[in-house]
């Protein structure tokens, strides 16, 4: 194997290019005094939420904790069912686990491993209460589509955005479709803290409030409970570095969108490789740059080999994990699932990839032969 030459990814030079502002950020904080539920997450769920075009933010402690407190304050209980996808990272399935409610998976869309549309409708019965739609890779699946199936079922919309800082479907940026959205800030996204973080955005004020008192205990007011919440909140350091870093997201994305754009462009002639594709009205933000090929373990060594480091999103799908076995006989509903988890890697893709490291990625995947 050769020298790493390019990282799968480098959250010190993310942090290096913005050094004074997130310093500055923390040390205000420090010098407050306040580090729980205080101005600064204040501060950060209102600059965030305008982001998103909506009224209301909940900053919480991951986006997994989003997930779990949007449900519980949707009103799920226990065996309800929530149609959601297994090819996606645990958290969105643990989510629904920790509300009690029941995943039922419905299939992907072959181009784009988002939710599939058009397998939902023959999973919905009356135990059914949410769509949990997965917004994978950083685009947004079909949310007109979803949104009309859930309004004519009287089904609520929960969006999974973990992935989709600033992805967007016909002008509408990813979380405001539904009726609620969460995100995760952990380090690796897009806009990521420097630790657990997450946040969810809506806009029904009774979902927000219900949502900001489970993520301090259930409270309405100090030692007040109306509820049996959580603790879970978005701490004032970890709101002080979101807040530096919001202000570069755009920027970060147009630069991962410009090496996905070379990307495409380089491996278009090369008939073994199956690259992403953005579709109509989408504005895909790259999170991760997965591709399809087969003999994925020998592609993956050949690129460590020539010193470009690769990940699988993800190698397992859900349905499959030991953790999930109840899960196992919802299989015959996955047939692209189950085929395409053995073909899809991801290659690197982030704003401090340099020029020349992208074009030895590009020669490097140019010089596989299968």
């Amino acid at each position: 194997m050769s020298e790493l030459i390019v990282p799968f990814g480098n959250l010190k030079l993310n942090y290096y290019n913005y050094q004074s502002d997130i310093d500055k950020a923390i040390h205000d904080v420090l010098n407050s005094g306040w580090f729980i539920l205080g101005k600064t997450l204040e501060r950060f769920e209102s600059v965030f939420t305008e982001y998103c075009g909506l009224p209301y933010g909940i900053g919480v402690g991951s986006g997994t904790e989003a997930l779990h407190i949007a449900l519980v304050a949707c009103g799920l209980q226990p065996g309800d069912e929530v149609i959601t996808v297994a090819n996606t990272c645990v958290p969105t399935l643990a989510a629904i686990s920790f509300a009690g409610g029941v995943p039922v998976l419905v299939d992907i869309d072959p181009d784009t491993q988002t939710m599939d549309p058009y397998k939902i409708e023959e999973r919905i019965n009356n135990l059914t209460k949410v769509i949990l739609p997965v917004h994978l890779y950083g685009q947004c699946a079909d949310m007109d589509l979803i949104c009309s199936i859930a309004a004519k079922n009287n089904l609520l919309v929960i969006e999974d955005c973990a992935q989709a800082h600033g992805a967007s479907l016909n002008g509408q940026i990813a979380g405001s479709m539904g009726d609620a959205g969460c995100y995760s800030f952990y380090p690796s996204k897009n806009l990521g803290a420097f630790g657990d973080a997450g946040i969810i955005v809506c806009k029904d004020a009774g979902l927000a409030e219900r949502m900001r008192s489970l993520r301090n205990y259930g409270q309405t007011q100090r030692y007040y409970h109306k509820f049996k919440g959580f603790n879970s909140r978005l701490d004032e350091i970890q709101a002080g570095i979101l807040l530096a870093k919001l202000q570069h997201l755009e920027a970060c994305n147009k630069r991962r969108r410009e090496i996905a754009t070379v990307y495409s462009k380089s491996f278009k002639d090369l008939d073994w490789i199956t690259t992403p594709i953005e579709k109509s009205g989408h504005l895909h933000v790259y999170h991760l740059y997965v591709v399809r090929v087969g003999k994925r373990q020998e592609f993956q060594d050949h690129m460590l080999r020539h010193g470009v480091a690769t990940l699988i999103h993800y190698p397992i799908p859900i349905h499959r994990q030991p953790a999930y076995r109840e899960c196992f006989s919802q299989a015959k509903y996955l047939p692209v699932t189950d085929s395409q988890a053995p073909q899809l890697i991801s290659l690197p893709i982030y704003p401090e990839l340099t020029d020349a490291q992208v074009e030895h990625v590009i020669a490097t995947v140019g010089s596989w032969r299968p």
